[in-house]
């Protein structure tokens, strides 16, 4: 058995993967001594063999859940990393054995919201808390400070309060990065919107680097510093600062970079696809994050890809269509101005997706402070989140951010490169499916008519679904296929 305390430990972890490892070594370090098990016993005298290595650090290891349990202090607190589904119902279950009411569970992993309240209600029939934690930031974020989004039994939030605020990203002027989200599954949903918004992220950064390498003709050295000099701006974020760092790598098992190595097909665990379900489910437009989902399918076709890529070639029809010498300082400029403007519609998307939720749910959640809370150790922070704080601080019933006075100014001023960049790629046979989703948001809401009003004139002439006037009120129906025939005879 592996060490043990002397005395009850304040908080217990189970599930000891990469990301359980170091956020218990994150906790023992801010002076929480806690408690870890894990079903695969190696990984408990892993992770403590990591704690005093590390700095001597109080993490407790013990290989039966019985004696993990009863190892911390009551009312006890366990937090579970493990798979979403029924490896956290199987974990539960081992444990709750082994608990007293009044003790709490808290969910770490990347689940299904309806499952946190489904687990929230049955512990509570039981007299046990719950609360469901979203987890942002990846194995750095976990050992030195993740963004946390914990949602369900304010209780059990009072009970980590003290611990989960110092474990937390710490941001100056801002605090930590976690705050209590809201009632129900809200902290896994405010996650899975997290990802989807991560999800368009990246798929715009691939667009900006395909656009750059493939018409600008950009080098990797290149591109290195043009992301290293984006991050310095009003681009500085995690993401652009990995991208730069990416392309600096030599590859370590032949020439070249490594980038150029990595096959070009992206997994996915499922939050992305969870956001879009959960658009079309509330009617919500959110066309880049479902571009860059439909983005990872298509890369999944590689195989299929590159027998199209013959059939095309042998028809004369190659992947760059044109040879055209292009400014590659203008390019630069245009591209920065675009991946920019559509990175606002991808936040602008997922912030409506989670006021939209909160409406349908009751569950009040305050965008702004959820903007706060991913300025820092999440993977979507950006230095252009503290804007979006202060737009819904401004205005708490913000329809959409794009007509935040400061973010239209920036659309207005940015849409002509940003068309540029898209009719340059579209000419070149480049797909940018994030970009392009984007601008025809971006067109779309912009403007006062659509043309909407024919859809809805053919569903009526079709379906008899009625129709609004635009002059008159009330619900109309044409009989347009009788009067068609009259006007043509």
């Amino acid at each position: 058995m592996a060490a043990q305390s002397p005395k009850p430990t304040r908080i217990g972890l189970a599930g000891l993967a990469v990301m359980g490892q170091n956020l218990a070594l994150n906790i023992a370090e801010k002076g929480f001594p806690i408690s870890v098990y894990n079903r695969t016993t190696s990984k408990v005298d892993e992770t403590v063999e990591r704690a005093k290595l590390e700095g001597n650090l109080p993490v407790f290891g013990f290989h039966d859940p019985k004696s993990f349990v009863h190892s911390i202090q009551k009312p006890r607190v366990i937090i579970m990393l493990v798979k979403a589904g029924a490896p956290v119902d199987q974990t539960i279950k081992t444990l709750s054995t082994y608990m007293e009411k009044g003790d709490c569970i808290i969910d770490g992993g990347n689940e299904w919201y309806e499952n946190t309240e489904r687990r929230e209600k049955a512990m509570a029939e039981l007299g046990f808390l719950y609360l469901g934690m979203g987890v942002s930031g990846g194995e750095e974020g976990a050992r030195n400070g993740p963004s946390l989004m914990p949602g369900g039994s304010f209780e059990a939030y009072k009970y980590i309060e003290d611990i989960i605020h110092k474990v937390a990203a710490q941001v100056p002027d801002s605090g930590p990065c976690v705050t209590y989200v809201g009632k129900g599954g809200s902290g896994n949903f405010v996650k899975m919107i997290h990802n989807g918004i991560e999800y368009g992220d990246m798929q715009l950064i691939a667009e900006a680097y395909d656009v750059l390498k493939s018409v600008g003709k950009l080098s990797n050295e290149e591109l290195r510093d043009v992301f290293y000099e984006w991050n310095k701006g009003e681009l500085l974020s995690f993401l652009i600062e990995i991208t730069a760092d990416i392309f600096g790598v030599k590859d370590d098992k032949a020439d070249g970079y490594l980038v150029d190595k990595v096959l070009d097909k992206t997994g996915m665990k499922g939050t992305g696809k969870w956001t879009v379900q959960q658009a079309a489910e509330l009617s919500v437009a959110a066309p880049t994050i479902e571009a860059s989902l439909d983005s990872r399918f298509l890369s999944g076709l590689k195989e299929e890809r590159t027998e199209a890529s013959k059939v095309f070639k042998a028809g004369g029809f190659g992947d760059i269509l044109t040879d055209q010498e292009v400014d590659k300082a203008k390019l630069i400029h245009d591209v920065r101005q675009a991946l920019y403007a559509s990175k606002i519609c991808s936040y602008a998307q997922g912030m409506n997706l989670i006021r939209a939720k909160s409406i349908e749910k009751g569950w009040d959640l305050k965008l702004g402070e959820l903007a706060r809370i991913w300025k820092g150790g999440c993977i979507i922070r950006a230095i252009f989140l503290d804007r979006i704080k202060k737009a819904y601080d401004r205005n708490a019933d913000l329809a959409n951010l794009l007509v935040d006075p400061e973010f239209a100014q920036e659309m207005i001023e940015r849409q002509s490169a940003w068309r540029r960049v898209v009719c340059l790629a579209i000419n070149a046979g480049i797909s940018t499916p994030g970009m392009s989703a984007s601008l025809a948001y971006f067109d779309s809401y912009r403007r006062e008519r659509l043309p909407a009003n024919l859809v809805q004139a053919q569903r009526d002439y079709f379906g008899a679904h009625t129709y609004e006037r635009t002059d008159i009120p009330g619900s109309f129906h044409t009989e347009w296929f009788k009067i068609a025939k009259k006007v043509s005879n």
